[in-house]
């Protein structure tokens, strides 16, 4: 529950800065005035931004300074002296400034040791549609967050990156992607419905033949929807407008046509 509300709060922030991304970095700018910069923005990252105004007046005053306020974003991104906040938002306004240029300076923070770091660094790339950097999102698939993993998916998801199909679908044998109430069952996470929906976006073909298996079976009637949608989408075929038992028949249909005799 910490983690998600302290998520709700960094995504109310990625509204406040995530627009009109820079398709350049600002010129060079003389050492002295830059020196003189971060030592100023320092100064504010060290304070606790308590509301939206706080921190859209920081917002205003770092994307004012331009190219000048990159050093002391990068410092704040690497101290960890700076709340995870306030590290999250210098990230995203390095992003702003510096455009794709920033990108192989924050991905290497997929890897941070801190997840909010690692959730930034991934929401930053989709944000500067930086759809090369797969190789890191496959190991975010297996990240030991939650919340990261649930990034990595919706970036492969967004960029459509096929060849991550199979480590998506990997994902449904993924324990951590469960949770455990008191009776001991595990039971999915929303995750589990990201991931079926993924797999029909990338059309991964091998998933269909279990899917169709699987959008027959009660134990799967909390994910029914999302399986109907995949499997609309990996065989090209629209199911019929009705409840579940009507497409359920038309799937059980189209499954034994496909078996050759």
């Amino acid at each position: 529950m910490k983690n998600i509300l302290i998520l709700t709060f960094f995504i109310v922030l990625v509204s406040m800065i995530q627009s009109g991304w820079a398709k350049n970095p600002s010129p060079a700018v003389g050492k002295a005035q830059v020196d003189l910069v971060k030592t100023l923005l320092l100064t504010k990252f060290e304070k606790e931004f308590k509301d939206k105004k706080a921190i859209g007046l920081l917002q205003k005053e770092v994307l004012g300074h331009k190219g000048k306020a990159v050093p002391a974003l990068i410092e704040v991104m690497k101290n960890s002296k700076f709340s995870d906040k306030n590290r999250w938002i210098a990230t995203f306004l390095l992003g702003r400034i510096m455009g794709v240029k920033a990108s192989t300076f924050i991905a290497k923070f997929a890897e941070h040791p801190n997840w909010v770091l690692r959730l930034a660094s991934l929401k930053v790339l989709l944000a500067l549609r930086q759809k090369n950097y797969a190789n890191i999102y496959n190991r975010a698939l297996k990240d030991e967050s939650l919340i990261v993993r649930s990034q990595a998916l919706a970036n492969i998801r967004h960029f459509e990156i096929k060849e991550m199909a199979p480590q998506v679908w990997s994902m449904l044998y993924d324990k951590r992607n469960y949770y455990n109430p008191k009776d001991g069952q595990a039971k999915r996470t929303n995750i589990i419905k990201d991931i079926i929906l993924t797999i029909g976006e990338l059309k991964f073909s091998k998933a269909r033949d279990p899917l169709l298996k699987m959008v027959q079976k009660e134990k799967y009637s909390d994910i029914f929807e999302e399986i109907d949608y995949s499997l609309e989408k990996i065989t090209g075929k629209d199911s019929p407008k009705g409840d579940k038992k009507v497409k359920q028949h038309y799937w059980s249909r189209f499954s034994m046509a496909q078996v050759t005799i």
